[in-house]
């Protein structure tokens, strides 16, 4: 059961924050970090397969994970509804919004930045 759950628990969190194009920041030597908090969350983050409802009532929203993260207490019912205003906002201030058309898309890109991450350096 332990297992089943971690291995759930982990195919859906991974893809929304191990893969291709999100930002692994880090600190200055103050221990400051570049950005503030919202923009933190848009480089860090990533939705994938928010064109299903069935998925997203089946991971409790957890794939609006960039709506999550910004938003973290509204009910994720209403993620679909403000997902176009954050993406909006964001391109209107020139940051990210990334978001992978499927969750089977989400997991291919993860599973390259874990080969790429995984790699020796040259």
């Amino acid at each position: 059961m332990h297992y089943i759950a971690g291995f759930l628990l982990a195919i859906i969190f991974q893809p929304a924050h191990v893969i291709e194009g999100t930002a692994y920041p880090l600190p200055d030597e103050n221990l400051m970090l570049e950005n503030n908090w919202a923009i933190h969350q848009l480089l860090t983050t990533s939705n994938f397969g928010n064109n299903s409802r069935w998925f997203t009532w089946y991971v409790g929203g957890l794939n609006f994970q960039i709506e999550h993260h910004l938003f973290p207490n509204v009910c994720h019912v209403h993620y679909r509804k403000i997902a176009s205003i954050v993406k909006d906002t964001a391109h209107e201030f020139g940051l990210p919004y990334r978001s992978a058309r499927t969750f089977a898309e989400a997991l291919v890109s993860h599973a390259r930045i874990l080969r790429q991450l995984g790699q020796k350096p040259a």
